[in-house]
């Protein structure tokens, strides 16, 4: 195993806007932990990433037993360095290349 960059965010509690599942209510926002190798091909995916960022991709806000909260948007994260695809995790050899086909 490598070095790692390690993704941290914290999505602030809000109001949702236009497009959310109830526009002007409340959300409750989270802590959010994604994994990339420290390498080239990891730099250059962490640049992608904070572009979508940037542009609101990243999150998004769902409606879960009455209570709307911000999730992981479509674009696939690594959530753990390890225990594989079936844990969101590495190794998963058709990651870099999903990720680069959502971006």
């Amino acid at each position: 195993q490598g070095a790692v960059l390690r993704l941290l965010l914290k999505i602030l509690s809000s109001c949702s806007k236009v497009g959310d599942p109830h526009p002007g209510q409340p959300y409750k926002g989270g802590d959010f932990c994604a994994f990339l190798p420290d390498n080239k091909e990891g730099q250059k995916i962490a640049v992608l990433l904070r572009k979508a960022f940037a542009l609101g991709l990243t999150f998004q806000i769902k409606s879960c037993n009455g209570e709307d909260k911000v999730t992981w948007g479509l674009i696939p994260h690594k959530t753990s360095w390890d225990g594989g695809r079936s844990r969101n995790g590495y190794p998963d050899r058709q990651y870099f290349h999903e990720l680069c086909t959502v971006l």
